[in-house]
């Protein structure tokens, strides 16, 4: 079950920001909550009915939210220009503070499932607050810049100037040019060419799993696999015929895979007796 949108404001650097947010299934019943991060130009409503498929299907309940400058939270100023730190700001302060306005009881961790840079955030907020995160599923994530995102990245530029890619992205923000440009200027900066979470991620000790598509367009496949060689509990799975956004190209395989997951790591943990 969808609830209705809502909006709730956090303080940020001294500005308040409205930040939209959806619950996904039940609020206060004895099941596992599942916290939606999403992509560079995602949006809660990009998500569409993926959280709820795969809340059903996991047993859990879900909180999706736009970040500020997406969707309908608080667009990026016209002079605000992202520094490369910036999903690190997100995990460190912007997550912590939504989660604390509405209080997300940290005695009973929840499970985080991020998509590409919202996969990053995932691992930079369970990297630095391990004791507040029960397990991650982590999607095409990005943990180095490659040349491949720079490309790909270089062509949305193009497609957003010469296309309807605008208008097609104004279908899930309020204002497409602040989703559009405070991600593309910043991967596309010079000074984000050395961004790396390589050593950072190496202090989670949570369960993790890893997906990606072996299409993926923005990332080569060493990203996961970069995961597993510094987390041994790390499991990752590539995914044939499936490009960088698979909860896209194969919904049903990725809520199979994530399910059986968070199942079993439940049952070993003894946590959630509701599985």
């Amino acid at each position: 079950m969808m609830n209705r949108v809502e909006f709730v404001a956090v303080d940020w650097d001294g500005r308040a920001l409205d930040i939209e947010y959806q619950w996904v299934g039940e609020r206060g019943v004895a099941s596992p909550l599942m916290i939606f991060l999403h992509e560079g130009l995602g949006s809660l409503a990009m998500w569409k009915d993926f959280p709820e498929r795969l809340c059903r299907a996991a047993g859990c309940r879900g909180l999706v939210y736009s970040r500020p400058g997406y969707g309908q939270s608080t667009p990026r100023a016209t002079d605000e220009h992202w520094a490369p730190d910036f999903m690190h700001r997100q995990a460190q302060a912007v997550l912590p503070a939504l989660l604390a306005v509405l209080d997300i009881d940290r005695r009973d961790p929840p499970w985080f499932f991020g998509h590409s840079n919202g996969g990053s955030i995932a691992l930079l907020y369970a990297a630095g607050y391990p004791e507040r995160v029960a397990g991650l599923v982590v999607v095409a994530p990005h943990i180095r810049v490659e040349a491949l995102s720079v490309s790909s990245i270089g062509q949305a530029r193009r497609a957003y100037l010469e296309t309807d890619l605008k208008q097609k992205l104004g279908r899930y923000h309020d204002d497409p040019d602040s989703a559009f440009w405070g991600w593309n200027d910043i991967w596309l900066h010079p000074d984000f060419r050395d961004w790396s979470i390589e050593n950072e991620i190496t202090a989670i000790d949570c369960p993790l799993l890893a997906l990606q598509g072996r299409n993926d367009e923005y990332g080569t496949l060493e990203q996961i696999h970069g995961i597993a060689r510094r987390l041994e509990q790390a499991e990752i799975v590539e995914l044939p015929d499936c490009g960088h956004s698979p909860h896209r190209d194969q919904p049903q395989r990725l809520i199979e895979v994530t399910t059986r997951f968070m199942q079993a790591n439940a049952e070993e943990s003894g946590i959630y007796a509701h599985y």
